[in-house]
C-alpha cells in the first residue's frame, strides 16, 4: 500500500513540476561550470531540489519587482554555490536567460560567489559563516517594524563551523525570531573532506534542540518532504525553525555523488554530454 502511495505522490503535478525545474537547474549548473571553466558544481547539484521547491511554491517574491518590500528574503549562505541561485532567477525571469553564458568569464554579469548586484539577490556571499548573522538581523528588523514576511537562509555544514554561524543561533533564540528558516544542505562533504574528518556535528539536531530553535530532519531530494515542512513554517511560535536536510553532494551525476573532490570541480568536456544525459535533460 505504500509503494503505491509513494508512486502516486511521483506522478502527481506538483512532483513532476519540481523535478522538472530542479532538473533545469542541475543542467544549467553543468553547462555553466563547463563554459566558466571553474564552480563548486558538487555543492550546486546538491541543494537543487531544495531550490525548486523554495521558488516554485514558497517564496513571495516577484521577478518584475524584485525590491517589492512585502517579498520574502532569501540568503544563500554557501555563496560558491550561487549559480544554482542564478539559474533560478533566470528561469523565474529576475534577468534575462542569457547571462547564464556569462557565469565566470571575464567581464560577464555573474560572478562565481553569488552578488547582491544580481536582481533577485539579497546579499554577497562567499567566506562561510556570514548568511545567518545577517538574515538574523533581517528577521529582527521585520519584527521592529511589524513585517509579515518571512527570512529563509539556505547554509552548508562547513557554515555550521563558524563561530559567526553559532553567535547567530543564539541570537536568534533569545528574540525569539520565529520569522526565520534555516534550510542546511547536509551533504556531510566540505572543500577538503568529510564532516566526520574534519569537524563532526552530529548529534546536529539535538544540538539546535538545545539552542532553542525548533528542528526538523529531512530528505532533502524529497519534493514530498520539502514542501510539508517549508509549507508550515515556523514551526513553533517564538522559535526560529532549523530544517536539517540530508543530502547528496553532486547529486544525479554518478562519477560525482558523495565525493570530495565534487567540491571544487567543474564539468569538463569530455563528461559533459553524459552528465546532462544523465539528468535526463536535452543536449
Amino acid at each position: 500500500m505504500e509503494r503505491i502511495k509513494n508512486e502516486e505522490i511521483r506522478q502527481s503535478d506538483s512532483y513532476l513540476k519540481y523535478q522538472e525545474f530542479a532538473t533545469s537547474i542541475r543542467s544549467h549548473c553543468i553547462r555553466m561550470t563547463n563554459r566558466g571553466r571553474s564552480g563548486h558544481v558538487g555543492s550546486m547539484l546538491s541543494m537543487a531540489d531544495l531550490l525548486a521547491v523554495l521558488y516554485e511554491k514558497i517564496l513571495r517574491v516577484k521577478p518584475e519587482n524584485p525590491k517589492w518590500p512585502e517579498r520574502d528574503r532569501f540568503i544563500l549562505s554557501k555563496g560558491h554555490g550561487g549559480a544554482a541561485v542564478y539559474a533560478v532567477l533566470a528561469e523565474k525571469g529576475f534577468f534575462p536567460m542569457e547571462w547564464l553564458d556569462t557565469y565566470y568569464m571575464d567581464n560577464g554579469k555573474l560572478s562565481g560567489h553569488i552578488s547582491h548586484h544580481i536582481p533577485g539577490v539579497e546579499f554577497s556571499t562567499g567566506s562561510l559563516g556570514h548568511g545567518l548573522p545577517v538574515a538574523a538581523g533581517m528577521a529582527l528588523a521585520a519584527k521592529q517594524a511589524g513585517k509579515t514576511h518571512k527570512i529563509f537562509c539556505l547554509m552548508s555544514d562547513g557554515d555550521c563551523n563558524e563561530g559567526s554561524t553559532w553567535e547567530a543561533i543564539m541570537f536568534a533564540a533569545q528574540h525569539k525570531l520565529d520569522n526565520l528558516t534555516v534550510i542546511i544542505d547536509y551533504n556531510r562533504i566540505q572543500a577538503l573532506g568529510k564532516m566526520e574528518d574534519v569537524i563532526e556535528m552530529e548529534p546536529f539536531a539535538k544540538k539546535l534542540e538545545d539552542f532553542r530553535w525548533a528542528v526538523c530532519e529531512i530528505d532533502g531530494h524529497n519534493y514530498d518532504e520539502i514542501e510539508d515542512v517549508l509549507s508550515k513554517v515556523p514551526m513553533i511560535k517564538g522559535k526560529p525553525t532549523w530544517i536539517l536536510a540530508r543530502t547528496v553532494k553532486g547529486k544525479c551525476v554518478d562519477y560525482l555523488e558523495n565525493t570530495v573532490s565534487c567540491h571544487y570541480k567543474y564539468i569538463a568536456d569530455d563528461k559533459l554530454d553524459e552528465a546532462i544525459k544523465g539528468l535526463g535533460g536535452q543536449l
